[in-house]
């Protein structure tokens, strides 16, 4: 452990957005702003959310960690990481497969001890997006491997179509593409009742008309309901890595990842994974 403990207040722009105090009329008006966004669309962007020595210190973290990034062997997979279904039609949202090339650093390669680490379990942070959500009580996503990770897009890859297994994630750009590396979603494309393959099976297609390119700069937080949206990033047409650390907040708590997307998206499995299998645990009955 580190001598003096990293304060998670010093890596945001508290003067900006004080976290620690939401009777501030700065942050009920930032809360304003991004509840008309996520109402708008399920996406809301605060820009310049990290201070500036919030952003370098967790873009060292992860450059420090770079070489242990888990990138799969399998190179398609659908938009569910699901097996193939034979029995479905071959253009089925569940048999198009599509080219994933970027790769993670996992949560465990973070200990307790890194600004990473401190920043995700902030309570102010969690209580901060339990308001931007409108939630009475938000946990942690209790995977071991994927809670709070780093996608990492290297020169010519790609992060294609998908839904994520939790529903809230925020996402904060710790060093952009020089050219690609686009984030782009269909918002709401699914709901909790319905997997509307259809319009999936659209967008898979081609059919943009649905689709949002959105534009973020290093330090600014993204907050995605990930689950019900379809998103992507396009492929980095630049010479170095694209960096983003991805945390994730659930409306259960006890949510972990199932074995076959978890053991694709990241090459390892826990004994709470194999646990877990048996015991699904989601807010909805939707695919992963």
């Amino acid at each position: 452990m580190p001598e003096h403990p990293i304060d998670p207040a010093s890596l945001v722009d508290i003067a900006r957005y004080p976290l620690d105090n939401p009777q501030d009329d700065r942050y009920r008006n930032t809360l304003s702003l991004i509840r008309a966004q996520l109402e708008q669309d399920g996406c809301a962007v605060i820009p310049g959310f990290l201070s500036s020595h919030g952003l370098s210190h967790l873009l060292d973290e992860a450059q420090e960690r770079r070489e242990l990034a888990y990138f799969s062997a399998n190179k398609k997979t659908n938009v569910y990481f699901s097996s193939d279904d034979p029995s479905l039609a071959e253009d089925h949202p569940r048999r198009i497969f599509l080219e994933r090339t970027n790769g993670f650093i996992t949560s465990d390669c973070y200990d307790e001890s890194t600004a990473s680490h401190s920043l995700y379990h902030w309570p102010a942070l969690m209580d901060f997006i339990q308001d931007c959500l409108g939630k009475d009580k938000l946990y942690i996503y209790d995977d071991p491997v994927s809670n709070m990770i780093v996608n990492v897009l290297t020169p010519g890859s790609q992060f294609n179509w998908h839904f994520d297994t939790n529903e809230f994630t925020i996402t904060m750009l710790l060093k952009s593409a020089a050219s690609g590396g686009h984030f782009e979603y269909a918002p709401n494309l699914r709901n909790a009742e319905d997997e509307c393959y259809e319009d999936v099976q659209a967008v898979l297609s081609g059919d943009t008309r649905q689709v949002t390119r959105l534009s973020l700069a290093p330090g600014d937080l993204q907050l995605f309901l990930g689950r019900f949206s379809l998103h992507r990033v396009t492929k980095n047409t630049g010479p170095s890595d694209r960096l983003l650390l991805i945390m994730s907040f659930t409306e259960k708590p006890g949510m972990i990842g199932s074995v076959e997307r978890i053991r694709e998206l990241y090459g390892k499995v826990t004994d709470a994974h194999l646990q877990a299998q048996a015991q699904r645990v989601r807010a909805d009955n939707l695919m992963d």
